[in-house]
């Protein structure tokens, strides 16, 4: 048991060493904070239940295709799902989060709402209560039903608190109106937030086999996720029905139907991202430990004569091992203190630089509390490293020979040759751990610098886009669309400034929809169909703003319209998967997009042009439809998913251009709602965000582990001139040059260096090809990057044994003779 006179003798004896305390502190509180701030994150995001009602139950139904998971269903396939539910799930629901944002009127307020679609049985699979009126039925969840939607609590309390209730009211949105029946509770959660939600109101009899709602269910209560998975299989197999128009499935509804949990569905790529970011916080917790453990060992050598006084007075070798275990107890609570401190400022300045809202962490890390859990993990992590970084070197101390006292030599040379082999083996093992931190931040930076530097296929320099959307009955027609494009256009390039003007659904960083097509003429040769490509409606200027070349054919024209033939153009990744490997030229062939069920003809190739970035700074085929030749129920359908993008090329001023450009667009679509103007080079940044937010981190954690590495390295060669100052003298008596006496030192420096890299690299190698490259893609094995990492650390090992050196050349040997006589 440790009394109150041992805590204050602990910490008088800290406290008699300022520097020392306060490094240990700031050491430990940076790795041990890093790692706690990172936990936190990781509790939040991996570990904490969902905020459901038994979240255990809620699951996930996704198809698993020969092109990969598909998280997303077409209607007729959820259709059929619901009808072969028997005894897998309580309830089953589907949501449509591509709703574009709705205009919304309120008296003489006009705002923009983020909408949702979702099923009847939505709320009650996520156990979300009413605080006012109801959910939808499910009557009103059918083809044709009334106009109703169910609002959140946030838009009631900021926009309806004056009124007792607002159900049965009507609101204006996109200028329809419709009746509230519900108010969602404060505490409602959903995968992803809204202001309104509508009825999904599936068509049994949809031919619409695109992808498009997320289906969710809440198992029956005792079933695992393999049982349900098994008796779900089981009645998809014996009902012997197939989704409507089965003749017409495609890649996209084909496959097998797998359930996976709900947490799962929702965190998607971010775990495995987390649990190298949390790996790579470990190593810098590991280098931090292993500083301290040479300052530990360090301390120890210089305390030796003190501890050997107080066993020569009588004082138990028990009790100097407590007393040391004590100062260390000390220092382990004030770590926990420093690093729960800078744990909760870490993590919010990292979420800060985050590219996009983590689940469950809300904006710049709002979510994350310092709670029981991080701050016992924070609490274990500090008391168990702090205790062991002084143990062993405790041990030692207590274990001194009082002989110590007779050679008064030994004492003042402060360290024996064995605690120099370890502190020495300490850092080497911090120059691998470094190694293997700069490794990976290295071939991350190397691989995204790499991208950025290649030919994207497009300028996006001067490019301004603004979103509009046309979920407006208005516009269901391609007509209606196209004379909108075609005369806005018009009033756009009027503007001075204004280079060229054009429209699209996606914009080339963007995924845009897959669809898939078959190749007439080689119908017979490959089958079905014959493959899938991004399919992009775009007006004729599309590739004159984004300076997208022209390969072979002809570019779109304005008499491309719904009175001309059909036409398409495709890009060059498209021709080289497609009609290279059987020696064809595409111009001239006819495609057909979506086999019939999309209700699109035929279409003659008539261009190829240079392939384009896609989502992630990929290239894939793509097909590119003229606006004003997309079939009605396509057009509808893009209405309702995805607004209608506006691309205008403009001179270097853009932002004095941007408030005429919304005048325009919204006073010629008749006050359709337009979002913020987004420029090109933003859109750019955010699609490769994410990765770059890695990398930040990983190189942070690379330099804070090569500082600590170079000052352990400099603590060990200044105390090893200072133990050495005998051996110096002699040295420099006989004849020896400061020259030589700092190359000595300098060699000894460079020689840890070597074993700690020829350490380093088969484990970088390893953990990179394991864990960074299954990732990011990563290429690991990259003799440039292994030796920039290995010069970068002999550069630093330099670095910090040049100060050693010039004290060992400056070493007075008289002086030095005198005091070791």
């Amino acid at each position: 048991m440790i009394r109150a006179s041992q805590l204050w003798s602990a910490a008088r004896a800290l406290g008699r060493n300022p520097r020392f305390t306060f490094t240990v502190l700031v050491i430990l509180s940076l790795g041990i904070g890093t790692v706690s701030a990172l936990f936190s994150v990781v509790d939040k995001v991996l570990l904490e239940p969902l905020p459901y009602p038994q979240p255990d139950r809620l699951v996930q139904i996704i198809t698993s295709t020969r092109i990969g998971n598909q998280s997303l269903v077409s209607i007729p396939k959820y259709v059929f799902w619901r009808s072969v539910n028997a005894s897998s799930f309580e309830s089953m629901a589907a949501s449509d989060v591509n709703v574009p944002e709705l205009n919304f009127e309120e008296g003489a307020y006009r705002s923009t709402l983020k909408a949702t679609r979702v099923s009847a049985d939505y709320f009650h699979v996520f156990g979300a209560e009413m605080m006012l009126g109801r959910a939808f039925s499910a009557r009103e969840d059918t083809p044709g039903g009334p106009n109703v939607i169910v609002i959140s609590n946030e838009l009631w309390q900021r926009y309806f608190r004056s009124k007792a209730s607002p159900v049965g009211g009507r609101i204006l949105l996109n200028a329809i109106s419709y009746m509230v029946v519900g108010v969602l509770a404060g505490d409602a959660h959903f995968e992803s937030s809204a202001d309104v939600w509508f009825p999904l109101r599936a068509d049994p009899d949809s031919v619409d086999f695109i992808p498009r709602v997320r289906v969710v269910a809440r198992m029956r209560n005792g079933l695992s996720v393999d049982q349900a998975q098994n008796v779900f299989s089981d009645a998809i197999d014996w009902s012997g029905r197939k989704p409507a128009k089965a003749d017409l499935e495609d890649a996209f509804t084909s496959g097998f139907s797998e359930v996976i949990p709900l947490r799962d569905a929702v965190v998607g790529d971010v775990r495995p991202s987390l649990y190298i970011l949390m790996g790579a916080a470990a190593f810098m917790l590991a280098i931090c430990s292993l500083n301290v453990a040479t300052l530990f060992l360090a301390r120890s050598g210089r305390r030796s004569r003190e501890i050997a006084i107080r066993l020569a007075l009588g004082a138990s070798r028990k009790q100097v091992a407590l007393e040391l275990l004590t100062e260390s107890l000390l220092l382990s609570l004030g770590i926990a203190f420093g690093a729960l401190l800078l744990g909760y400022v870490g993590v919010h300045a990292v979420l800060a630089m985050s590219p996009d809202e983590l689940f469950r962490l809300g904006a710049n890390g709002s979510s994350i509390a310092l709670d029981w859990t991080v701050f016992v993990f924070t609490l274990l992590v500090s008391l168990v490293i702090g205790i062991l970084c002084a143990l062993v070197p405790a041990l030692k101390a207590s274990q001194t020979n009082i002989n110590v006292l007779a050679n008064d030599s030994a004492s003042r040379s402060g360290m024996t040759l064995g605690r120099n082999r370890w502190r020495a083996a300490l850092v080497i093992v911090e120059m691998s751990l470094s190694l293997v931190l700069l490794l990976g931040a290295g071939l991350l930076m190397r691989t995204f610098v790499a991208k950025r530097a290649i030919n994207r296929g497009f300028d996006e320099r001067n490019v301004v886009t603004l979103n509009m959307s046309l979920n407006n009955p208005r516009f269901d027609r391609t007509a209606e669309v196209a004379d909108l494009v075609r005369y806005t256009e018009g009033q756009i390039k009027a503007i001075p400034g204004v280079n060229a003007v054009a429209t699209t659904n996606a914009l080339p960083l963007l995924a845009g929809l897959q669809m898939p097509f078959t190749i007439l003429e080689h119908d017979q040769i490959y089958g079905r169909f014959n493959g899938t490509a991004t399919w992009r409606s775009v007006s004729p200027e599309y590739f004159t703003v984004f300076h997208i070349r022209l390969m072979r054919g002809r570019m779109f024209t304005d008499e491309d319209n719904e009175n001309s033939a059909l036409v398409v153009l495709i890009n060059h990744a498209m021709m080289h998967k497609y009609w290279i490997q059987i020696n064809a030229n595409p111009i001239g062939d006819f495609v057909q997009i979506g086999r019939g069920w999309a209700k699109d003809p035929p279409r003659q190739i008539v261009g190829v042009v240079v392939d384009v970035n896609d989502a992630g700074l990929d290239r894939d085929p793509a097909m590119y439809i003229p606006v004003a030749q997309v079939s009605d129920w396509m057009n509808t359908r893009n209405n309702q998913l995805l607004p209608l993008i506006w691309t205008i090329r403009t001179d270097e001023a853009q932002s004095s251009l941007v408030p005429r450009l919304q005048q325009v667009l919204v006073s010629f679509s008749g006050g359709q709602p337009v979002a913020p103007p987004i420029t090109m080079r933003q859109a750019l940044a955010a699609s490769s965000a994410r990765y770059e937010f890695y990398l930040t981190v990983l190189a942070i954690f690379g330099a804070i582990a090569l500082v600590l590495t170079a000052s352990g390295l400099y603590g060990l060669m200044t105390y090893s001139v200072q133990s050495r100052r005998k051996e110096l003298a002699i040295r420099t008596a006989f004849g020896a040059t400061p020259l030589e006496l700092q190359g000595m030192v300098v060699r000894q420096a460079l020689r840890l260096t070597a074993y700690g890299v020829l350490a380093g690299i088969p484990l970088g190698v390893a953990l990179t090809s394991i864990t960074v490259s299954s990732i990011f893609g990563v290429q690991t094995w990259d003799p440039l990057m292994l030796a920039i990492v290995t010069l970068l650390l002999c550069m630093v090992s330099l670095f910090a044994a040049y100060v050693p050196a010039v004290r060992a050349s400056q070493v007075d040997p008289v002086a030095a003779l005198r005091l070791e006589a």
